[in-house]
């Protein structure tokens, strides 16, 4: 266990020098934040005033309204779609720099415009499978909720390497549910490895933004100067951010490491092949 937590912990640093050489793949999780807000905004806003909205906020359930579902599933179906697109773009990009090129911003986003067929498709599905689990769980106790949690951590595990399958293999969305599948069943112990060792790297880095925050509150409460602690809070929330926006992309740079050797056999040269070879080597 502790040898593959090193190895990922070296993954995920050979991860993040691949975004030092192509810094504007940070670029693409802003994006995909920034869409998303507006999305949730496009449908916050209209139905600010609706009994859907109320009930919900006071019950935290949808009562079962048909309505209501269809506006959830809407919702669902083109959150996953931005959050997939351009998932989608960052991955054609680690792609080609793993190639050798250097790519750009455009060269992403008119990738994953070549795979709408398969993006929206796949929207559809996840879309379906979110507002499955939100039925259940607004059916259910508390152990039904705990089953839907669990139900859907095994969906997040089953859909690990979609979005490159999407990218490469131009798989529909049962083709690359099942070919995902195969890759996680092989990979899973590597995998989630790389993940923690991502993990471990953002929550170090985290940590002077949480002080920053709790330093900036604290200051300015014994003090009582607020304006001090605002600076401190918004410096905070300024770092954190970052290393969101930072973390979101060398996981997708490291998915796509390891879907390439997974799938292909293929070490990207920005990565050791001993610790690919290591990983996967007596799985393959």
């Amino acid at each position: 266990m502790f040898d593959r937590i090193a190895t990922g912990w070296e993954l995920s640093k050979q991860s993040f020098r691949v975004l030092r050489s192509d810094k504007e793949l940070v670029l693409f999780p802003l994006f995909s934040g920034v869409a998303c807000l507006l999305v949730l905004a496009s449908f916050a806003v209209p139905l600010w005033s609706t009994p859907w909205f109320r009930e919900g906020l006071e019950t935290k359930e949808l009562n079962h309204d048909p309505i209501a579902y269809v506006i959830l599933f809407a919702f669902y179906v083109i959150n996953y779609f931005v959050i997939v697109f351009f998932n989608a773009a960052l991955v054609s990009c680690a792609l080609k720099r793993m190639a050798g090129e250097n790519p750009t911003v455009t060269y992403g986003l008119q990738q994953a415009a070549g795979r709408l067929p398969q993006i929206a498709a796949w929207a559809v599905v996840s879309g379906t499978v979110g507002l499955i689990l939100k039925m259940i769980e607004s059916k259910s106790d508390k152990i039904g909720q705990l089953v839907t949690s669990l139900i859907g951590a095994g969906w997040a595990i089953a859909t690990y390497f979609v979005v490159p399958i999407l990218v490469v293999e131009h798989a529909g969305p049962l083709e690359a549910l099942k070919r995902s599948t195969s890759l996680m069943r092989r990979t899973w112990g590597e995998t989630l490895a790389g993940k923690m060792g991502v993990g471990l790297i953002v929550f170090a880095a985290m940590l002077p933004g949480a002080a920053a925050i709790m330093l900036g509150m604290s200051a300015g409460g014994a003090s009582g100067q607020p304006i001090l602690a605002g600076v401190g809070v918004a410096v905070g929330v300024v770092w954190i951010l970052g290393v969101s926006l930072i973390s979101a992309a060398v996981q997708s740079i490291l998915l796509t490491a390891l879907y390439l050797y997974a799938a292909e056999g293929t070490t990207p040269p920005q990565f050791d092949p001993s610790l690919l070879q290591g990983a996967f080597g007596s799985k393959r």
